[in-house]
């Protein structure tokens, strides 16, 4: 019989905000996003364990010092089909680089559901990890983001500085 390993959560702070992150009892990333949510409104029973997000930690501040460009961490978030195709296809968007709804649902081969596509993108609980904020309107434009549009902007600006030069494009996106 399998015994229940408690969540745990913790907090990061970064220069563009403070994030909390929630591992399951393997310490697989279940959540990430912005604290203000509050640790009891995504589970109440999880357990405020600082050292139990130790690698989410140390993956971030690598990011937000420029020298960490994918994320290597096991998720394990929790949502449909759909939602996860999406997150999937988010995750292959490179470092520094944006892409459309309409692009983001020919990826995964449903080329007619780019509002879907953002409604899955808008539901993404590991946010930066699986990076929704690479995704912009079709017409180049900065469009929702759970985290608000100042933080959007900051993170692909973050990401434009920093990128390596054998991965830069010629044309800036921002």
């Amino acid at each position: 019989m399998k015994t229940h390993k408690p969540h745990r959560w913790g907090t990061i702070d970064t220069p563009f905000a403070t994030f909390a992150a929630w591992v399951d009892g393997d310490g697989r990333l279940l959540r990430f996003n912005l604290s203000a949510a509050g640790a009891a409104s995504v589970d109440a029973s999880a357990i405020h364990d600082e050292r139990a997000i130790a690698e989410v930690r140390r993956q971030v501040e690598e990011y937000c010092a420029g020298t960490r460009w994918a994320f290597d961490l096991e998720l394990a978030a929790t949502g449909t089909a759909f939602q996860h195709a999406v997150w999937d296809a988010l995750l292959e968007i490179p470092y520094g680089e944006t892409r459309s709804y309409g692009e983001i649902a020919r990826a995964i081969g449903q080329p007619q559901a780019a509002r879907g596509v953002g409604a899955a993108n808008g539901a993404n609980p590991i946010g930066l990890i699986v990076p929704c904020h690479r995704v912009i309107g079709a017409d180049g434009s900065l469009t929702g983001y759970g985290g608000g549009l100042p933080l959007k902007r900051a993170l692909l600006a973050h990401e434009a500085t920093h990128r390596p030069a054998e991965l830069r494009r010629t044309a800036s996106l921002l």
